[in-house]
């Protein structure tokens, strides 16, 4: 059994003042896999410490001096590819190959980043102001736990990049990925204090960063609930927050889509991750006059996935990270039902042979209005929700209609005919006729979906704060 019993405070592995200790659990099979010891009140504040007093030098830098550490943590997490990728499907339960593209997402965020940072003007003009971006102090970053290494990597490397210091509380629940991202800070030779991970729980880690003067920005990805309470406890010392939050994206199929394509698509994209992700497309728009076809093609795709064992490069569906998560899906599915969903395919429970680990069927639902809670909340699990529409203009509205604004995606027969429609949905990024990704675009929400954004030149502005200088000599 892994103990997990070191934080990692002004570039040294140290063992914590708190004492809690959280039991882990192997997300297959419900059984041991090990424990991770918490940090408290105490750590965050030595942390922040450490972080507070690096800012001093490490703020003075030059760009040059910033992207070389951000080179070296492109190459040490590299390095480090096979484990963490391992640790990705052993702690939580992905599937490998989504493992693998999630721990190529960790390291090529430091290259991105170093690349977007050697181009950024954080010297312009203004008029006749001179005006520098100015890093905000110290940053406070909270991961969830679908992912973690590479929400760490994606918050990590901007704020490095624009001169901050960070104090990271990582999810308790990947403490693997976690070592991991300390062992390779660690060989990267990154200054001391610069970057100090705290392993803990949100109430006491999150919190006394949210509300500790001396962190001046917060950046979080988690639920809409929590992001609130950062967002609530940070006002009272006018911290910077970025939050990227829930989602509830809907998956539009226009009536002159090939279904043959954008119906596996659909599937795709509403179990990204299997089902744990805040983009997941998880209400598919379709034209009430194919939705018989719809329904047949989906629940034929559906069927045809592979559930479990996580090692084989054909499996796309692993089990809930833990057994909150697991009932989660369950109350969401059985409520689904008593308000007269339609199952297409899936259901309630296990699929067969799998009883003994936190997975669930991966559904579908039909005979869906958008006013159902299957419709309006986060399942955060493998579960789609088809809804009917009889024009474009209303497929828009339905779209729309919903507290969250993260992503969408739209199917059609042409980019001519699906952009007109991406430009009238309200979300932060939009996807027309593939599932498409750019690392150097902005990754945020509208509505209840998030402020802020993370990549690219968009990532680093949460970071920076401008500067202008009246009556310079020079303004360049």
């Amino acid at each position: 059994m892994n103990v997990y019993d070191k934080i990692y405070i002004n570039g040294q592995f140290v063992k914590p003042v708190g004492t809690e200790e959280l039991e882990l659990i192997n997300p297959v099979n419900k059984q041991p896999a090990g424990k991770v010891v918490l940090g408290n009140v105490e750590d965050t504040r030595k942390a922040i410490e450490a972080a507070k007093a690096a800012f001093k030098t490490y703020s003075k830098t030059s760009v040059e001096e910033r992207l070389e550490m951000l080179s070296r943590l492109h190459e040490s997490l590299s390095q480090r590819f096979d484990r963490l990728t391992e640790a990705t499907v052993s702690e939580y339960g992905a599937p490998v190959t989504v493992a693998k593209m999630l721990t190529q997402l960790a390291i090529n965020a430091f290259l991105h980043m170093k690349e977007t940072a050697q181009s950024y003007p954080f010297i312009r003009a203004a008029g006749t102001a001179k005006v520098r971006m100015e890093p905000v102090g110290v940053v406070g970053v909270i991961t969830p736990w679908n992912a973690n290494a590479t929400h760490l990597a994606n918050k990590i490397a901007p704020s490095l990049a624009a001169g901050c210091t960070v104090v990271v509380k990582p999810s308790e629940f990947s403490a693997a990925q976690t070592e991991l991202f300390m062992e390779a800070v660690h060989a990267a030779n990154i200054p001391a204090g610069v970057i100090n991970i705290v392993n803990g729980k949100g109430e006491v880690v999150g919190e006394e960063l949210t509300r500790h003067p001396d962190v001046t920005g917060i950046t979080f990805t988690g639920s809409t609930a929590i992001g609130k309470r950062i967002a609530a406890g940070a006002a009272a010392n006018l911290k910077r927050v970025t939050l990227e939050l829930g989602g509830k994206s809907p998956t539009v199929i226009l009536d002159d889509a090939d279904l043959t394509k954008a119906v596996p698509l659909a599937v795709r994209a509403g179990f990204i991750n299997s089902g744990q992700a805040c983009l997941a497309g998880t209400r598919v728009l379709v034209p009430e006059t194919r939705l018989e076809e719809v329904k047949r093609l989906m629940a034929a795709t559906v069927e045809a996935l592979k559930v479990g064992d996580l090692w084989n490069e054909a499996s796309v569906i692993g089990p809930m990270v833990n057994q909150k998560q697991f009932e989660r899906v369950q109350h969401y599915i059985t409520q689904a039902i008593n308000d007269g969903a339609e199952v297409v395919v899936g259901g309630a429970g296990s699929p067969q042979g799998l009883e003994d680990g936190y997975y669930v069927k991966p559904t579908v639902f039909s005979n869906v209005t958008n006013d159902m809670t299957i419709a309006q909340e986060e399942v955060f699990g493998p579960v789609l929700s088809i809804i009917t529409y009889k024009t474009e203009e209303e497929a828009i509205e339905i779209a729309n209609d919903t507290p969250y604004g993260l992503q969408a995606f739209v199917f059609s027969g042409s980019t001519e005919r699906g952009n007109p429609v991406a430009e009238q949905i309200m979300a932060g990024r939009i996807s027309v006729n593939g599932l498409h990704d750019e690392p150097k675009a902005p990754f945020g929400g509208f509505k209840s979906s998030g402020i802020g954004r993370d990549h690219g030149t968009y990532g680093i502005e949460e970071y920076l704060e401008p500067k202008a200088i009246l009556g310079h000599s020079s303004v360049m």
